[in-house]
């Protein structure tokens, strides 16, 4: 006999979302983070990179703002990192380190 479809007979299936093991983190605190830059030329135009900040969206989206509006420029969250326009890694650093966070 031909049947179409697919058989469930006596099997449970869980469709809960799996949890991504990247995405799962512990947040620590600012004074406890170890930041650390990256620099990458796309397009012909130059980014940098500071990251791992092990925190909430929310927070990040004020540190992101606040960098944004101290430097003039262009910037997106990008998993745990912040990605800015232009090469800033200086100014990053000294406005990071007046508001408490350090780097490697």
């Amino acid at each position: 006999m031909f049947q179409m479809g697919a058989r469930l007979d006596g099997e449970s299936y869980d469709t809960k979302k799996l949890k991504d093991p990247k995405k799962s983190f512990q947040k620590i605190s600012k004074n406890e983070h170890q930041l650390v830059f990256t620099f990458e030329k796309r397009k012909g135009k130059p980014v940098t990179l500071v990251g791992r900040f092990y925190m909430s969206d929310k927070e990040k989206k004020v540190i992101l703002k606040l960098l944004k509006t101290k430097l003039a420029c262009g910037g997106a969250i990008k998993e745990e990192w912040i990605e800015l326009q232009g090469d800033v890694k200086e100014k990053i650093k000294t406005i990071l380190t007046t508001d408490g966070w350090k780097f490697k």
